[in-house]
Order: structure tokens, then C-alpha cells, then sequence
């Protein structure tokens, strides 16, 4: 008698016990789900971030390009583009190395415009009294979500 006496108290007092362990599991389980879900959302931001940098690379290689192809327009590259683009392409239409110059900065600026987010914007300093003539392409965004503004230059001498 003693021997199942002994049983049942060692029964009821371990009643109970495997819900306390359910709980557990599950806490540790929705601690082990946000820790995932943060990791996702940074990674999304780091590709964002990664996806504009890639297309700042890529617009400011693009004026350097359209600068090489006209060497002699020097200066006119330099600052912002105009609102008002002029029309420099197609067969009959002459352009000077200056307007050519302007209208690849007005398409430069509305790819800018088109291709990153936050208000981005691109400039030009050239810098003339130097032999080759230097080339710095700025091009500037703010990511979503933040204030501080992100920026890519390149400088190139031609």
C-alpha cells in the first residue's frame, strides 16, 4: 500500500507540468519568429538601399559616358540641367557641343528623377585649369525612411 500511496502523490504533484512546458516552447517559439521577421525587414532595406546605389553607379557612369562622347563642350557640363529639354537627336538637326551638352544633362537629370527615391538630384563641377580637364559627377537620394542624404561621386579627367 505504501508503494502506490507514494505514486499517486508523485502523479498529481507532476499534473499540470506539461502545459508550463507548452507555454514555454511557445514563447520561445514567437521570440524565435520575431527575431526572423526583423531579419527579413532589414534585409529589404539593405537591397533597397543596395538597389539605389546600383542606380546611381550606373546614371553617374552614363554622364561620364555622354561626356566622353563630347569632349569639346568642357564646361557646359557643369551644375544642374535646364527644365526644358532641347532637342538634339534625329537626322537633320544640328547641335552645338554646348546644347548637346545641355541635353544630356536634362535627360541625365529626368533619369535621376525617374530612377531613385527622395528627392535625388545630380551636378556637374568641372574643373578647367587642370590638364586633363577634371570631371566630379555628384549624384544625390534619401532613402525611405531616412533623413541623412545618401550620395555617389565620380570623378573622371578627360
Amino acid at each position: 500500500m505504501i508503494a502506490r500511496g507514494r505514486l499517486y502523490a508523485t502523479r498529481r504533484a507532476l499534473h499540470g507540468f506539461t502545459i508550463v512546458e507548452a507555454l514555454v516552447a511557445l514563447v520561445v517559439l514567437a521570440v524565435g519568429m520575431l527575431g526572423i521577421a526583423s531579419l527579413y525587414v532589414t534585409t529589404l532595406r539593405a537591397s533597397g538601399s543596395a538597389t539605389s546605389r546600383m542606380q546611381a553607379i550606373n546614371l553617374a557612369g552614363d554622364l561620364g559616358d555622354r561626356i566622353r562622347a563630347n569632349r569639346t563642350a568642357r564646361a557646359a557640363y557643369a551644375g544642374t540641367a535646364a527644365t526644358t529639354l532641347t532637342t538634339c537627336i534625329g537626322t537633320g538637326v544640328t547641335c552645338t557641343a554646348d546644347q548637346m551638352a545641355a541635353h544630356d544633362l536634362a535627360v541625365w537629370q529626368r533619369a535621376i528623377q525617374d530612377a531613385l527615391p527622395g528627392a535625388p538630384a545630380g551636378a556637374v563641377v568641372v574643373d578647367t585649369t587642370t590638364t586633363p580637364t577634371t570631371y566630379r559627377i555628384t549624384v544625390s537620394w534619401v532613402e525611405a525612411g531616412e533623413t541623412v542624404a545618401q550620395s555617389y561621386v565620380l570623378s573622371m579627367q578627360i
